[in-house]
């Protein structure tokens, strides 16, 4: 995983309307990206009803969001409609952003090992830079799924 204060990698790709998506393009604001293991899941699901809640705050303070997991197009739209998220999804379809960001990570599931998403959030500066990371063992804390919205706004002292 990447660390506080290291660069965020350039990537390009797509959200799940088609629109396309380059983090230089970003450089001059703050933002959020979060990875997430899969979309069919409670926690999944409730990580991103607590930033669609609270996403007015972040727009508010110009603060973008972007969530990314591994996925097809139909896939991610169908999560975006089913949960009414007003911030794009990222296509990662062959993992390609998670492994530059470095969260995806064997995991034991059931006993098994598989390889798979981890849940991480970087808080992106100004400058490209992760300033703070949710999630993973560089995390300054585990992300509560239920409350991450709250959790991103008290690090940049956001008013709900």
């Amino acid at each position: 995983m990447l660390k506080v204060g290291e660069s965020i990698p350039d990537i390009e790709t797509e959200d799940e309307s088609g629109n396309s998506f380059r983090s230089t393009d970003l450089l001059g604001k703050k933002y959020v990206i979060y990875f997430y293991p899969k979309d069919n899941t409670p926690g999944c699901a409730a990580e991103a009803r607590s930033i669609r809640d609270s996403y007015h705050v972040f727009e508010d303070a110009g603060i973008p969001i972007f969530g990314v997991s591994g996925g097809s197009v139909k896939s991610h739209r169908k999560f975006k409609e089913k949960y009414a998220l007003n911030f794009p999804l990222l296509m990662d379809e062959d993992y390609s952003i998670a492994k530059l960001f470095r969260a995806y990570h064997p995991t034991k599931v059931l006993g098994r090992e598989l390889l798979g998403v981890k849940r991480i959030t970087y808080l992106v500066d100004e400058e490209g830079r992760v300033e703070a990371i949710f999630g993973g063992p560089e995390g300054k804390e585990k992300v509560n799924t239920k409350q991450h919205a709250d959790q991103i706004v008290k690090h940049w002292g956001l008013k709900l």
